[in-house]
């Protein structure tokens, strides 16, 4: 295990108002109003260390990497493994080679809906999801089993927004080849009990996937001790650039993966007629030029978690918001989602009764307050609700209880507008 070393964290107290200057972006202004940036489970802001290492790579590094035969290129490949090795340590796989760089969370899905999954799911088969998923980790499995004649198994939420690991054992029946799990909803930031589905699973024989997209950025993730076979998550919601994101995969099952894209890097061998060898995973799943940059990026956006320590953050989120819960509870009409105070993740959603998602959102963005509105592309979970959409705060290491307080007066004044009397049932993702 590679370990993440750095300065001791942060007064947990004051963690938002401590670390505000290391991002650049929180400085901006929009019709007079200082920036309130609360959509950090669409995408993060960036510190500046990040943006230096992306920016240094570019000054200091930038070559193709394993394929030159000089030191600038020797240069950047070094710069591309230690990143591949930071990302081993952070998440505690057992192998450095388990972990694939992708360019996001979806792409790491649909890479195994696309290689694994064609190669164990066929017709009859069942594939197990649940009622809580983010659409990235709905699809490429809906499609799948309509490709291959197999049957989605959806394990329903409750009221509460939680999915009862009971039922997820009940489901793991004898025609089931995989499942598919959130870690943490992007909708409620409700936290699943991933070790306990997962040891459901595998006393089932099923193989489990896990999204972790709402969680790498929140919570310090062991896909050991989880007992994932599959972990995906995108770097820039936990910090780091778009474009980068990893696909961690058990060694032997990694081994197993036919190749997804096809092309230079993935070879050792190639005639016009002869079979193609092509090399072991990872290099066999990272097809072309990679986002060396990114990579580098992300290991530093470990770092800086690293140097906040997990334990600063989660006392963070849980100020956040148990702020917010009780700041929307004081409001008329407004009522929050699930119960996000239960296992804080940086995620309130709520709704106000009689006023659209949308309209709100327009008011607070008049207020320089940026929040996501609608149904958060998970809007089969949203359906459970009954409601055309929700509001959703969620927090970062940056933000603070005074951007709460702001939320709360900004609500006070907030009214029906054209959405909830022109278009009150519409909605978009």
């Amino acid at each position: 295990m590679v370990e993440l070393v750095g300065t001791a964290p942060r007064n947990r107290a004051s963690l938002g108002d401590s670390v505000r200057s290391d991002f650049p972006i929180l400085s901006t202004t929009f019709s007079g109003n200082q920036l309130v940036y609360l959509d950090n489970a669409a995408t993060s802001q960036k510190p500046r260390r990040v943006l230096d290492a992306l920016v240094g790579y570019y000054h200091q590094a930038n070559a193709n990497i394993g394929r030159g035969y000089y030191q600038l290129s020797h240069r950047s490949t070094d710069s591309y493994d230690r990143a591949r090795s930071v990302v081993q340590g952070a998440l505690n796989a057992e192998h450095a080679e388990e972990i694939v760089f992708v360019p996001g969370t979806t792409a790491a899905l649909n890479l195994l809906a696309d290689t694994w999954g064609r190669a164990i799911v066929g017709a009859g088969d069942q594939v197990v999801v649940t009622g809580m998923e983010h659409n990235s980790n709905l699809l490429p499995w809906r499609r799948l089993c309509d490709a291959a004649a197999a049957e989605l198994v959806v394990v329903p939420a409750g009221q509460d927004g939680r999915v009862r690991a009971e039922a997820f054992a009940d489901a793991m029946g004898p025609r089931v080849r995989l499942a598919a799990v959130t870690h943490v909803s992007n909708v409620l930031g409700t936290v699943n009990p991933v070790s306990e589905m997962a040891a459901h699973a595998h006393r089932a024989g099923v193989p489990i996937v896990v999204d972790g997209a709402q969680a790498v950025p929140h919570r310090r993730v062991d896909v050991r001790e989880l007992g994932a076979d599959f972990y995906c998550f995108s770097g820039h919601k936990a910090y780091g650039p778009m474009g980068i994101g990893v696909l961690y995969g058990r060694r032997d099952l990694l081994h197993q993966l036919p190749p997804y894209q096809v092309g230079g890097g993935t070879v050792k061998g190639v005639s016009t007629t002869g079979p193609v060898q092509y090399v072991p995973a990872p290099a066999r799943l990272e097809a072309g030029t990679p986002h060396v940059a990114g990579a580098v990026a992300l290991a530093e956006a470990f770092g800086y978690l690293s140097d906040l320590g997990w334990e600063a953050i989660q006392a963070h989120d849980e100020l956040l918001v148990r702020a917010a819960v009780d700041a929307i509870g004081r409001l008329p009409g407004a009522r929050v989602l699930g119960d996000p105070a239960v296992e804080p993740s940086g995620i309130v959603s709520f709704v106000v009764d009689g006023i659209h998602p949308y309209d709100i959102g327009g008011h607070l963005d008049a207020h320089g307050i940026a929040v996501r509105c609608g149904v958060h592309c998970a809007n089969t979970f949203v359906d459970t609700f009954g409601v055309v959409g929700t509001v959703r705060l969620s927090f970062g290491v940056y933000n603070t209880e005074s951007e709460v307080d702001a939320v709360g007066r900004a609500l006070r004044t907030v009214q029906p507008g054209s959405w909830t009397r022109e278009h009150p049932n519409e909605r978009f993702l």
